[in-house]
């Protein structure tokens, strides 16, 4: 049986009509050919070549294998073609989706490492709410969804993805722009912006007054992180959100206020456990976890959690 490198040199002297020529055609030595070329033959007991005045001319036995060479050297192109897209993504394609409060800000700086490591790849992106995430994924219409909470389900796997806090956020005009921190009992003397209560982040931010056991009012309810910002910025009170929303500052007129209290939250990369996420999808989950990492007050040295009243 032939081996591919020796299909490789048959070939290369076929389409030459020489040794030399084959040996530049593949950038190697002209005597390795010969001698390949020479084991080729007397491993199949068969003469390949004639030679005729310094050519090599296909004998009449081994005309017949040639076009077989030919179509098998054409198809291992095709299979190195198809690997090399493989490392670009060319021809691929990630489909993914996270909740709004990830998919703001940290989903498009994960996607442009994604993108520069494989710049052919083409991408699907979602917003979802996080009740849609399970016809999102038993669907099949995406691989991951980025999700602010976890709940059980046999065929769904949820991997920590990353933790936070969340933040009060104030106009930054406002008097209390020039603090850093703030309590619960101070921020119910406000006009409250918030999420639902039935959000999860919405959850944590009642337990903070419930635990206390503060009177609260919210004066506007909003669905989405962006939205309460936009209200925020506009002066129309204060509100409670996660610092993945805000991170980089990517909403102007805002100072963001750390909050004496428990505000710790945990998210989540929920995909099926019946399915092994792509290469795609497996970079993107880390890039998506760096970026995360990066911004997470958690993260960095030096910041005490919100609530931990213990001297440096």
């Amino acid at each position: 049986m032939l081996t591919l490198r020796q299909i490789e040199v048959i070939r290369a002297i076929m389409v030459t009509g020489s040794i030399a020529g084959a040996a530049r055609l593949l950038n190697v030595s002209a005597p390795g050919i010969s001698r390949l070329m020479k084991y080729s033959e007397d491993s199949l007991g068969v003469r390949l070549f004639d030679r005729r005045s310094g050519r090599y001319v296909p004998t009449s036995e081994a005309r017949n294998i040639f076009d077989l060479l030919d179509t098998v050297h054409r198809k291992l192109e095709d299979l190195q073609s198809a690997i090399a897209d493989l490392g670009t993504g060319k021809s691929q394609e990630l489909r993914i989706a996270a909740v709004p409060s990830i998919a703001n800000v940290m989903v498009p700086r994960a996607i442009a490492q994604v993108r520069r490591r494989y710049p052919d790849v083409a991408l699907d992106v979602n917003i979802l709410k996080i009740e849609e995430a399970i016809d999102y994924l038993l669907l099949g219409r995406g691989e991951l969804v980025a999700i602010s909470s976890r709940f059980d389900h046999p065929l769904i796997e949820f991997e920590p993805l990353a933790s936070g806090t969340l933040l009060c956020i104030v106009p930054e005009d406002s008097p209390l722009a020039a603090r850093e921190t703030i309590t619960p009992q101070e921020m119910a003397h406000h006009p409250l912006i918030g999420i639902n209560p039935r959000d999860p982040y919405g959850a944590i931010m009642a337990a903070m007054f419930t635990t206390a056991g503060i009177d609260y009012r919210m004066t506007v309810k909003a669905r989405f992180g962006t939205t309460v910002c936009s209200l925020v910025a506009a002066g129309l009170g204060i509100a409670i959100i996660d610092e993945f929303t805000v991170a980089h500052n990517v909403v102007r007129g805002l100072k963001t206020l750390r909050i004496d209290a428990d505000s710790i939250f945990n998210t989540y990369i929920a995909y099926r456990r019946d399915l092994p996420l792509s290469v795609y999808a497996e970079f993107f989950r880390d890039c998506l976890r760096h970026e995360m990492d990066s911004v997470s007050s958690l993260k960095k040295p030096g910041r005490r959690r919100s609530g931990d009243t213990r001297k440096p």
